[in-house]
């Protein structure tokens, strides 16, 4: 999506931080050890790798664009990306194991301890170490949140002529709604998490929300894919998403069209955290790309996508701020009270969506 430059800020000035980070292989077998290393250092070595490629960080979701555009003009690093779900992300780092393409990945936060687990991880803490709230991040850094998402309503006023305000008001409605794949990709899981917490479920049971979709399926209300393109085809309803994606597909196609929501009863507010591969081919440049993506101009960037940034002492300008949701609308939004059993949960959701949820579909 292409957003307005509000200005930006460099990383001049901290360049004698050290920086904190385990040691771990690169794809040549060299060790890596960010312990021994200044900013200068990773910068220098960073430019000389000459790229960086990730993979779940295309430029429509949350204004990765601006981020990928400013790390090519401060340090020459070139850049690819493949966009895939948080699953897919961990697949690739493990099957290409040495052969790595991907140096950097962007899952949500309940794949981080699962990326680390497999050993997929460069454990990497950066600077900002200290403003990372305990929650969003691995103690040993191997993964950390850079931005929150709140699950939200995103409603074609074109086809609904009363826009959901609830989780009632969708169960009650007639109209097709839609998540995205729950099989594999975080924001579809975190959307039945947010249901289930609306009708008394939680990390540990997940039932009501697999039930609401469930029985929106034998309605044949739940179906489709909730892109840009079938949204501005006017193909789905109500789309079910985070918030910074809702706003941003409404700047995207058509302001006055669209209604954005957080749902009164109850919503989920997670985040997406970094994971450097322990195979980088490009190990520095994607250190740097994480410091950079915690730093004022990286969390501004951020939130210039209407993600909300991790670090809380992030001063937005007031045009920035203006772009995101009125804080009243997160009064019953809620993170994850127990990562270790969302964390669980998640590994049984597939099954219980597909045998619940999807059987239904036509």
């Amino acid at each position: 999506m292409s957003l307005k430059r509000v200005w930006k800020k460099s990383l001049v000035g901290v360049l004698s931080l050290s920086l904190l980070a385990a040691c771990s292989n690169s794809s040549d077998g060299t060790t890596v050890n960010g312990n021994d290393l200044s900013l200068a250092d990773i910068t220098a070595k960073a430019k000389k790798e000459g790229a960086i490629n990730s993979v779940g960080m295309p430029d429509s979701w949350a204004n990765w664009v601006e981020t990928w555009q400013e790390i090519g003009t401060d340090y020459n690093l070139k850049h690819t990306d493949t966009d895939m779900s948080s699953a897919e992300e961990l697949a690739k780092f493990e099957a290409e194991k040495k052969d790595a393409t991907a140096d950097i990945g962007d899952v949500g936060i309940a794949f981080g301890p699962i990326a680390k687990d497999k050993d997929l991880t460069l454990a990497y803490k950066t600077s900002y170490w200290d403003d990372i709230p305990d929650w969003a991040k691995d103690d040993e850094g191997h993964w950390i949140v850079g931005y929150t998402g709140t699950i939200a309503f995103l409603t074609d006023k074109n086809n609904v002529k009363n826009p959901p305000k609830s989780w009632d008001d969708i169960k009650n409605g007639d109209y097709v709604v839609s998540i995205g794949d729950a099989l594999t990709a975080s924001q579809a899981q975190f959307a039945v998490l947010a249901a289930a917490m609306a009708y008394g479920g939680d990390e540990k049971n997940i039932q009501p929300g697999i039930d609401f979709f469930a029985e929106l399926a034998k309605q044949g209300r739940f179906k489709g894919d909730p892109t840009v393109a079938n949204l501005e085809k006017g193909e789905i309803d109500v789309a079910i998403l985070w918030d910074f994606n809702t706003l941003g597909y409404r700047s995207q196609i058509d302001e006055s069209r669209f209604d954005v929501v957080i749902p009164k009863e109850g919503s989920v507010t997670s985040g997406y955290a970094t994971v450097i591969n322990k195979y980088a081919k490009n190990p520095h440049a994607a250190m740097l790309t994480r410091e950079y993506i915690l730093s004022d101009a990286g969390q501004e960037n951020l939130a210039k996508g209407y993600a909300r940034p991790i670090r809380e002492n992030v001063k937005l300008s007031s045009e920035v701020e203006a772009l995101l949701l009125p804080q009243s609308m997160y009064a019953n939004a809620k993170p994850v009270g127990d990562q270790k059993a969302w964390e669980e949960t998640t590994k049984q959701l597939p099954q219980m969506f597909q045998e619940q949820v999807l059987i239904h579909v036509k």
